[in-house]
């Protein structure tokens, strides 16, 4: 019962330092935004006419997003710093969001 008030009380403090969690999910979300500017770069090679490679990049900020979200939830389980993992996944929300552009641009 302790653990849960203690987990409760960490929770809402909001003073989290945890460097560790932070290079993680800074690497997550770099190794994350590296493959979908490779989508984009693939994209604009293939001429920025298909579809189906422009859809790639908002699909796969949505997918690291989605696994980051679980990493979150994972160290939520486990009493670690889970708000860390939610912010790197707003980050990729927000990157598949303007990056739903994309697809318009080949369907033009």
């Amino acid at each position: 019962m302790d653990d849960k008030r203690e987990m409760g009380r960490r929770d809402v403090e909001k003073r989290w330092r945890d460097p560790r969690a932070i290079r993680h999910a800074a690497m997550y979300d770099g190794a994350v935004i590296g493959i979908a500017a490779v989508a984009v770069a693939v994209f604009l090679a293939a001429g920025a006419t298909d579809v189906v490679i422009a859809a790639l990049v908002p699909g796969v900020c949505l997918l690291g997003g989605i696994g980051a979200l679980w990493i979150g939830y994972r160290s939520y389980r486990h009493g670690g710093t889970w708000p860390i993992w939610q912010g790197a996944a707003w980050l990729l929300f927000a990157l598949m969001l303007v990056s739903l552009s994309l697809p318009t641009l080949a369907l033009r």
